[in-house]
């Protein structure tokens, strides 16, 4: 392994996503990370197909395309841990690892002696992450938590979908989850911190993520709106509720998005538009009278959108200096010129398929960028190595 990790050591007692997205960040900053996963089944997202992973050929292999998205990088070894031999394994592993990400119920890896207080005793180094839903302490402790119950109870869903006054919309979940995506990288930021703390103290530590913690902090300037002015956000849809415009247009052909942030960037999109005398009216010169007179400036807007083109819109503003982009599909995403240019594919060698593409560490570093040239593991395909 290379990287600016290179040189730790990660024992990985995760499943699903927000804990194997922790990992596998880890594993592409040059991380060692040692998969555990049961016997015969593994990862409960290696049976979380269709989709399956294609070959050269278009045809599907027995690899989810779920687990490798977030597995890249790790070797696997297959442990029962129910089992009283395998604990003792994954203790020994413990003690040669600098972490240890976990994220079980509370209290079930203390019944084979794997939860933090066990092992602190054992090996006062260690790093110790646990992610559940919930946290280590409250009365929700004990609860099951999955990111959408996450996405719920952090207020998310209260601001998310068509607005509260259309008929027939409801509350919606955020379309990846987001929350289990950004405990992971909590998670990750805890690590690196913990790391740090050690080599100054030598000591290791427990960190504690839930995921319920980790979506209230998400809330942000919505959350600030509430502790600070005692505001209730509401469902806009696509539209924000404190900049107009900033909101979703539909054109010709399409979706954009338009994103002007002060008075200035309205004045170009009126003249990009040709309507330069919207920006003079004093119902929209300003953002707050924009705001206030949004009944009025948004079915303007709309039909100087609906009469051109995407790619009109998109040239003609991003010319002026306005922020707009088109609202894309998957197959639209990758290929962008931009995202192309940013090298967001990898592909890299994978037995079951000849090769598989991957999204790129965002990650952009000078002297030690990431890397992504290992693939996600087979089933218990280092056992042998590892154990």
């Amino acid at each position: 392994m290379s990287g600016p990790l290179k040189g730790i050591r990660v024992l990985d007692l995760t499943r699903v996503l927000a804990g194997p997205f922790a990992t596998q960040i880890l594993a592409d900053l040059g991380a060692e990370v040692i998969k555990v996963e049961r016997p015969g089944t593994g990862d409960d997202t290696r049976g979380w197909g269709p989709p399956y992973v294609k070959d050269a050929q278009g045809n599907d292999t027995t690899e989810t395309t779920y687990f490798a998205g977030c597995n890249r990088g790790k070797k696997s070894v297959t442990l029962d841990l129910a089992d009283a031999h395998a604990q003792k394994r994954i203790r020994e592993l413990a003690g040669k690892c600098d972490v240890l990400v976990e994220n079980y119920k509370v209290g079930d890896l203390a019944r084979y002696g794997l939860d933090y207080a066990s092992l602190h005793e054992s090996y006062p180094g260690l790093i110790y992450c646990s992610i559940t839903g919930f946290g280590q302490s409250g009365p929700y402790a004990e609860r099951a938590g999955y990111d959408p119950i996450a996405q719920a109870m952090c207020g998310m869903m209260s601001v998310t979908g068509e607005p509260v006054e259309r008929p027939g919309t409801t509350p919606q979940r955020v379309g990846v989850a987001v929350v289990d995506l950004m405990s992971g990288q909590y998670s990750v930021i805890g690590i690196l911190a913990a790391l740090l703390h050690r080599q100054q103290t030598g000591e290791g530590q427990h960190i504690d993520i839930g995921l319920l913690d980790v979506g209230v902090a998400s809330m942000a300037n919505i959350a600030s709106a509430y502790l600070g002015a005692g505001v209730v956000s509401k469902r806009n849809g696509g539209v924000h509720p404190s900049v107009l415009p900033s909101q979703v247009f539909e054109c010709a052909d399409g979706y954009v998005i338009v994103a002007a942030a002060n008075d200035a960037q309205f004045r170009k999109l009126c003249e990009a538009a040709g309507r330069p005398e919207m920006a003079r009216d004093e119902r929209f010169a300003t953002n707050s009278a924009r705001v206030r007179n949004r009944a009025v400036v948004t079915p303007l807007l709309e039909a100087i959108f609906r009469a051109r083109p995407v790619a009109h819109w998109t040239d003609a503003l991003a010319g002026v200096g306005v922020s707009c982009g088109p609202i894309y599909s998957m197959d639209q995403v990758f290929d962008d010129p931009q995202v192309r240019a940013r090298g967001m594919v990898v592909e890299i060698p994978y037995a079951p398929a000849g090769t598989l593409k991957m999204t790129a560490s965002p990650i952009r570093m000078s002297a030690t960028p990431p890397a992504h040239d290992v693939p996600p593991p087979l089933l218990g395909e280092h056992n042998r190595e590892v154990l």
